[in-house]
């Protein structure tokens, strides 16, 4: 009942007011984007939703458009501002994300959504992670974020496909803002945020005693 009704209520609950409220600072974000970064405000981008369909991802834009003298978008650590690295580090980058959850494109909590060019990447177990909507915050971010393995991050959102709850998802949005704060896991030594995802090329394990670990 949860899974299919509850869930939704949930996210509009919890949404609605939540744009309510951060509709001041919605307007004081954009206003210091446009002035910092330019224009467009929103940074918008086809990724896969429930069952890999494709959906408009909205998020405040942290990079320049900074090219390199063959026209083609300099590396992302190249791009990324001091002012566009707060707003990461901080999430609020993914605010915009609640009009997608208005919108019941995704979810509040949920494996969070990646690129389309992934969806040919990964193996059938790590697909599953397409069985939900994507959600701003998820079981893998609060459990390491950047800084655990693709593989390791896909574990935990399978887990999470197959352990979905009221409580787990409460628990999973009551322990973000410590995430945040604590600021773990914000990228992959050595990247901005993280390497791109290859596929899988060998086999990788993520035990049951971990990810019950992690549960408990």
């Amino acid at each position: 009942m949860y899974r299919t009704f509850g869930k939704r209520l949930l996210d509009l609950a919890l949404t609605i007011p939540a744009l309510i409220l951060f509709a001041p600072l919605f307007a004081l974000l954009a206003l210091l984007v446009r002035v910092k970064l330019g224009c467009p405000v929103l940074f918008r981008q086809q990724r896969p939703g429930l069952h890999g369909r494709p959906f408009t991802l909205f998020k405040f834009r942290t990079m320049t458009d900074a090219r390199d003298a063959q026209g083609n978008l300099m590396p992302d650590d190249e791009r990324l501002t001091p002012f566009g690295r707060v707003l990461r580090s901080t999430s609020i980058d993914e605010l915009p994300e609640m009009f997608n959850v208005l919108k019941g494109e995704m979810s509040l909590v949920g494996p969070r959504p990646l690129m389309i060019k992934y969806l040919d990447r990964y193996t059938p177990e790590q697909m599953r992670r397409h069985e939900v909507k994507p959600g701003i915050t998820g079981w893998a971010q609060v459990n390491g974020r950047n800084d655990i393995s693709w593989e390791g991050k896909f574990a935990l959102d399978v887990w999470y496909v197959d352990h979905q709850s009221l409580w787990l998802d409460l628990k999973i949005i009551a322990m973000t803002p410590w995430r945040i704060l604590k600021r773990e896991g914000i990228s992959r030594q050595g990247y901005a945020t993280a390497p791109e995802f290859m596929g899988t090329t060998e086999h990788h394990e993520v035990s049951s005693q971990y990810l019950g670990a992690r549960a408990a």
